[in-house]
């Protein structure tokens, strides 16, 4: 393999990961909107908009390269139960910081225009992550994220859960 497709693999391969981690993200969210309280359901659903428009965008990049765009698992598991707007909140802020680390990755694999609007994307996640949870990541997207399985809106876990919560 030349490093021209050694570096179009590579670009494909986080182009696909920060695609399975917004599908995830559209489906947390959905959990999100229905616990979250009242004055933060406009957040919620602008958050929900954008992840649904990075998906569509990144199925596009995908196929641009040739690929075939990862598909939405029916549900996901999620990291604990989302019973109530304090774990929303909590939830909220954990699916956007794992897409911090997904297009962190995807912004060392890509040049270009994909480059910009991966580091935009992985801006705006920070964004929302810190607005979520109320802090600010030292170096956002860079957190260690060994036991971390991307793609999923909540634990690792290579099944999807048939409810919401684990």
């Amino acid at each position: 393999m030349s490093d021209g497709e050694k570096t179009k693999q590579a670009e494909l391969t986080a182009l696909q990961a920060a695609l399975a981690a917004e599908h995830a993200a559209v489906y947390g969210y959905g959990v999100v909107g229905g616990r979250i309280g009242t004055p933060r359901q406009g957040e919620a659903r602008s958050a929900y908009d954008a992840h649904r428009a990075a998906r569509d965008t990144l199925a596009r990049a995908v196929r641009d390269l040739g690929g075939d765009p990862v598909a939405a698992s029916p549900a996901y598991a999620l990291p604990f139960s989302v019973a109530d707007s304090s774990a929303a909140l909590r939830l909220a802020a954990q699916l956007e910081e794992r897409l911090a680390g997904v297009y962190a990755d995807l912004v060392r694999a890509t040049t270009g225009p994909r480059r910009t609007t991966a580091t935009a994307s992985l801006r705006e996640s920070t964004i929302r992550a810190t607005r979520w949870s109320g802090h600010t990541p030292t170096f956002p997207g860079l957190a260690e994220r060994t036991d971390d399985t991307t793609g999923h809106a909540g634990a690792p876990d290579s099944t999807p859960s048939a409810s919401p919560t684990t």
